[in-house]
């Protein structure tokens, strides 16, 4: 990856929908070269994909909360699954430590995020969690 790669790619993270043509001035380059270079970036896996950032307000209403999970290694494959198919898990981490992962969990009510915390809890493989829910966010990027 270039350095234009680089900078291209925090546009694209600022804003993936800005225009070509937008990005190409704000980089300097044309506007065939930076389509060039996101048609490069998404066939070399750089770029997987795309998705949508909920706006402040609506954020602001939902609840988020960090589970920390313990799984059992021989079952942490069905669990990664498991948890990626509900909907309201929008991320899961793996990470070092006492814990094997920290799942990102969102609803619009307390009651709903309680269903899905009992729900993940209930799960087989999950032996432990621990759940941390989030007051504020101060900055994301």
């Amino acid at each position: 990856m270039t350095p234009e790669d680089r900078r291209l790619l925090a546009l694209l993270r600022a804003n993936a929908r800005e225009s070509t043509a937008s990005l190409a001035r704000r980089l300097g380059l044309s506007r065939t070269t930076v389509q060039e270079r996101i048609r490069r970036l998404e066939r070399n896996g750089v770029i997987a994909g795309y998705s949508v950032r909920v706006a402040g307000d609506v954020a602001r209403n939902m609840l988020s909360a960090q589970v920390l999970l313990c799984v059992d290694a021989k079952q942490s494959e069905r669990v990664v699954a498991e948890l990626k198919a509900m909907p309201n898990c929008t991320a899961l981490r793996a990470v070092s430590g006492v814990f094997d992962y920290i799942a990102t969990v969102e609803a619009d009510t307390t009651a709903e995020l309680d269903r899905w915390l009992d729900r993940i809890g209930q799960s087989p493989g999950i032996e432990r969690t621990q759940t941390l829910v989030v007051l504020s966010t101060k900055f994301e990027r």
